[in-house]
């Protein structure tokens, strides 16, 4: 998910919006590979555009109410760099 949203730029956005449910059940793994791979995942998703931005951050919320170690980490670190200044601004452009 995450290497598809960095290097097909030509997908669409329906594809990776199918990918969030999938993040968010994963998101309770506390495997430290599986942990690494939705917040990748995730991160990646909604670096694509302002619109996946919008969608990536609110799957974010959504793994927060799981309440689980490994979904807390995920959501902490993947809401920094969703909702980072610079990233804001690259998606304006």
């Amino acid at each position: 998910m995450a290497s598809l949203a960095v290097h097909d730029k030509k997908a669409g956005d329906k594809k990776f919006e199918s990918f969030l449910p999938l993040i968010e059940r994963e998101a309770g793994d506390g495997r430290n590979f599986v942990r690494k791979a939705v917040n990748w995942a995730l991160r990646q998703i909604g670096k694509r555009n302002k619109s996946l931005n919008k969608k990536a951050i609110a799957s974010a919320k959504r793994i927060e109410k799981q309440n689980s170690k490994s979904a807390k980490w995920i959501v902490k670190d993947a809401l920094g760099e969703l909702t980072d200044k610079k990233t804001l601004e690259r998606l304006k452009s």
